[in-house]
């Protein structure tokens, strides 16, 4: 008697997987506020392989590069900003989302405020790459303390095409992390629309941090630099950190923030910051005049 042969096929994700096309027109920028509150990405243009190991009482964050891609940087998370801002779009609306999501480079890019020439092609798919092959082990949202959740930041992507070969974009899938995040309201927060035009990888981490922890306060908020240091994940050494928040501080360049560093007279210095509105300045400036050194410097 002879056997039939059953030839298996292992399950694909896209089979499992309901499909979302991207929603057209002018969506508003949300950022999830984990990505927003501590070190997930490399804030240099250069490649990075050392990983980010970052712990602050029950939170702990391990992030790994592979040699051929290096790490995942806070540019490329800007494809997530362009994901979470469609996914919270399409809930609010009513339509039904998905880890799977499809769109056009065009798409993409001009949400991100790219431009849309073969080069700019070339870095969203070097940028999905690294989306793709960078790791993460984070205890952040575990139910159990010490038990850790290991995903990278794209499941894995690909190009479309039709039968003829004619390319019709691109398919990527979200991790598990990530997509629950955006699912939840109070994980999400708005952004300001000329974030994407900041082009510096610290100035773009201290936004977010700003944006998150400072949000629409109105006597704002400040963090030592030492900690603040900590909480960006740089290579930079804290002497070249603090230099460099120096500058970010003299240029203003934060939409929707000012920002100040100060030194107390009994305290290492601390960056505060509020939000624009002149009298909120007024009054932060007046409580601070309080417990500030006259012409302190740092």
């Amino acid at each position: 008697m002879r056997r039939a042969v059953v030839n298996y096929k292992a399950p694909s994700p896209h089979d499992q997987l309901d499909f979302f096309r991207a929603l057209p027109g002018d969506l508003a920028p949300r950022d999830a506020q984990d990505l927003m509150a501590y070190p997930f990405f490399s804030l240099a243009k250069s490649r990075r392989l050392k990983p980010i190991d970052f712990k602050a009482g029950p939170i702990v964050i391990r992030v790994e590069a592979v040699a051929e891609h290096g790490m995942a940087t806070i540019w490329d998370a800007d494809i997530l900003i362009w994901a979470a801002s469609q996914i919270v779009e399409a809930r609010d609306a009513g339509l039904r989302t998905s880890r799977l999501m499809a769109a056009t480079p065009y798409e993409i890019l001009t949400f991100i405020g790219r431009g849309v020439s073969r080069r700019d092609y070339d870095r969203l798919k070097s940028a999905l790459d690294r989306l793709q092959s960078t790791t993460v082990a984070t205890s952040i949202r575990q139910p159990a303390e010490r038990r850790m959740h290991r995903f990278s930041w794209i499941n894995e992507w690909k190009e479309r095409a039709d039968h003829c070969g004619r390319p019709l974009g691109l398919e990527l899938i979200l991790p598990d992390w990530f997509y629950a995040t955006v699912l939840e309201d109070a994980l999400v927060l708005t952004i300001d629309r000329a974030y994407f035009s900041l082009t510096g990888g610290l100035e773009r981490w201290l936004y977010r941090l700003v944006r998150k922890h400072g949000g629409r306060q109105e006597h704002g908020w400040s963090f030592s630099l030492r900690h603040l240091h900590a909480k960006s994940g740089s290579l930079s050494p804290l002497k070249h950190f603090t230099y460099d928040l120096r500058d970010i501080v003299y240029r203003q360049p934060l939409p929707g923030y000012r920002l100040e560093l100060v030194r107390a007279s009994d305290a290492p210095p601390r960056l505060l910051f509020a939000p624009t509105s002149e009298a909120s300045v007024s009054r932060a400036r007046h409580r601070r005049r309080a417990n500030t050194r006259p012409g302190g410097k740092l």
